[in-house]
């Protein structure tokens, strides 16, 4: 089981000095809702900061490949950011734990330490029935991920896959592409959001277990393979 709490900004980061969060504290701040905290509060006093988050207060930090996931019933579509560069990658046509576990390889593929999976959302904001869906896969790849100290965020991508269609479009792509390729551009879109928001808006979807928690707080190892 897994369950979300929201992110937003803070002033400062030392990348040097990681979080020295109690768990059993840390399991009790998940009840918080994080919109109404300070500015002056430092990144230090954060468990979980995004790549995004980090790469805004601090330019000087170059580290952390992001993984954008937008997940459909029959197709998933994936893009890779690896420092400001963002590229839709590829298209996954597998449903259920084939795909969790797809994902999971290729994020040890490409050296990812967060996935930013796309929530559904309607218009006026509203969550849908797919997004109960997305939440559930999100939730299972968050408790493989942890096990990594990978970090899964939920980031709104309502109005992606039109852009998407659009970004094609003025890139010259034909139809055939352009029908090939939407998922992973729209995964694409997804990340190109989180982006442009700092990750101010994501939600991190944290599984409950504390020995998990702790590891996510640890960030990957460096000499331990998991699969």
């Amino acid at each position: 089981m897994a369950q979300t709490y929201r992110l937003t900004t803070i002033s400062t980061l030392s990348p040097t000095n990681p979080p020295n969060i109690h768990t059993k504290s840390l399991s009790k701040s998940l009840r918080m809702r994080f919109s109404n905290i300070k500015a002056d509060i430092s990144l230090e006093e954060h468990p979980f900061p995004p790549n995004a988050m980090r790469r805004k207060l601090d330019d000087r930090w170059m580290g952390g490949f992001s993984l954008g996931i937008d997940l459909g019933l029959s197709r998933t579509g994936l893009a890779l950011s690896k420092g400001f560069s963002v590229r839709p990658l590829k298209v996954l046509e597998l449903r259920g734990q084939k795909l969790e576990k797809s994902l999971l390889e290729i994020a040890q593929q490409q050296e990812v330490d967060e996935f930013i999976i796309g929530l559904p959302v309607s218009s006026d904001g509203k969550e849908t029935p797919q997004s109960n869906k997305v939440r559930s896969v999100a939730g299972r790849i968050a408790i493989w991920a942890a096990e990594r100290g990978w970090r899964v965020y939920l980031q709104d991508e309502h109005g992606t896959s039109t852009d998407a269609m659009n970004r094609m479009i003025n890139l010259g792509l034909n139809k055939s592409a352009r029908k090939e390729s939407l998922d992973a551009y729209a995964a694409m879109m997804v990340l190109e959001r989180y982006f442009s928001e700092s990750g101010e808006g994501v939600e991190l979807v944290l599984p409950k277990q504390l020995e998990l928690q702790e590891k996510l707080r640890k960030g990957p190892p460096d000499d331990v393979d998991f699969f």
